[in-house]
């Protein structure tokens, strides 16, 4: 068996540095390493790109301290990795990308062009739908032609929240308090916050506008928190069954979703009949919708009689906690056999 070369991305610029780490650490564990040489690239959090083959030095958090300058290449006739070592730059050929990046930088499309431009085989959603469902705003306008409930909204923006008074205007006569305030392209619930008033919606816009230019404020929906992961192989995508996300907060922010011990997920959440197919089809709806690709988790809520959708994730987390790799080893596929049908999926991409 002739192996190939899997450069796995890993940390980047986006507030979800952190959580990109933990979930390569488990990633790392469940690759061939006979059919595939890996080849670990972190991203520093001000961008800089170090090659790490001691996967090691991942696990221990060192990473940065033993890794050395590199690049990907452009260019589509290397699909190369040059690295900077001993004064001087080595070309390692490249076969697939794994990026195991969330947010900004790494979610959004704009890793992706770079992997189109250097002609690489990768794993996820391709430039567009990376893009699109990344924005909370444009994934709401195409959701909201496709007959699938979601919760009402308004979008604002970093210049109009200068004017507060006009805002909270807008926002008070759609809706009643309390409301949510979310960037719209940041992820792992960074900078989302429930406002119940005129004062905590101020702050609450404040900290989104600092994340991120474009700001939703929702209609608060009061019910369970479901979950369904997505994957495309290239014959269409497959559904997972529905787990539930039971938060330790008030609402599963960024602490509570990867902080708090007290957080946990239920892998078989007790449901009304027809409710787990009616989200498992809205969630193979959304990411057909949205032209994803490879994997996807879909989020929803269900307030006792409504299946209401909440957002997508491309690049969902890969951590111990995480649903995504929970939802398909409940199906059973274990972790190294999904790594398997990710990395496979890469070579099936066909027109995304």
């Amino acid at each position: 068996m002739i192996e190939k070369n899997l450069l796995v991305l890993f940390g980047g610029r986006s507030t979800e540095h952190d959580i990109s780490v933990k979930s390569v650490r488990n990633i790392l564990k469940t690759v061939d390493t006979e059919e595939y040489t890996l080849l670990p690239v972190g991203i520093t959090k001000d961008g800089q790109w170090l090659f790490v083959p001691d996967t090691e030095a991942i696990e221990k958090g060192v990473w940065e301290e033993k890794g050395a300058p590199c690049m990907l290449s452009p260019d589509s006739t290397r699909k190369s990795l040059f690295v900077f070592r001993e004064g001087r730059w080595d070309e390692i050929s490249v076969d697939v990308i794994f990026p195991v990046l969330h947010g900004l930088y790494g979610e959004d499309g704009t890793v992706q062009g770079l992997f189109e431009l250097a002609g690489i085989p990768y794993i996820g959603c391709g430039v567009f739908s990376s893009a699109c469902a990344m924005d909370k705003a444009y994934t709401k306008l195409v959701v909201s032609h496709s007959g699938i409930r979601q919760a009402d909204f308004v979008l604002t923006n970093r210049d109009e929240i200068r004017d507060f008074d006009a805002v909270a205007a807008r926002v008070e006569e759609k809706f009643s308090y309390p409301v949510f305030v979310k960037p719209s392209c940041a992820g792992s619930s960074v900078g989302v916050h429930k406002a119940e008033n005129r004062a905590e919606l101020e702050s609450a816009l404040t900290d989104a506008a600092a994340n991120d230019y474009k700001v939703l404020i929702e209609e608060t929906i009061v019910g369970r928190e479901l979950e369904c992961a997505v994957f495309d192989g290239g014959d269409g995508p497959v559904a997972s069954g529905v787990g539930e996300i039971l938060a330790a907060a008030e609402f599963y922010d960024f602490d509570a979703k990867y902080n708090s011990p007290e957080s946990e997920t239920d892998n078989h959440p007790v449901l009304p009949d027809g409710v787990e197919e009616e989200i498992r089809e809205d969630a193979r709806k959304i990411f057909r919708l949205l032209g994803c690709f490879g994997l996807s988790r879909v989020d929803f809520f269900y307030d006792g009689k409504n299946v209401i959708f909440n957002e997508i994730n491309t690049l969902p987390g890969f951590t111990e906690i995480s649903m995504y790799p929970k939802l398909f080893a409940e199906a059973g596929i274990d972790g190294k056999a999904l790594t398997k049908k990710l990395i496979e999926s890469a070579y099936h991409r066909k027109d995304h």
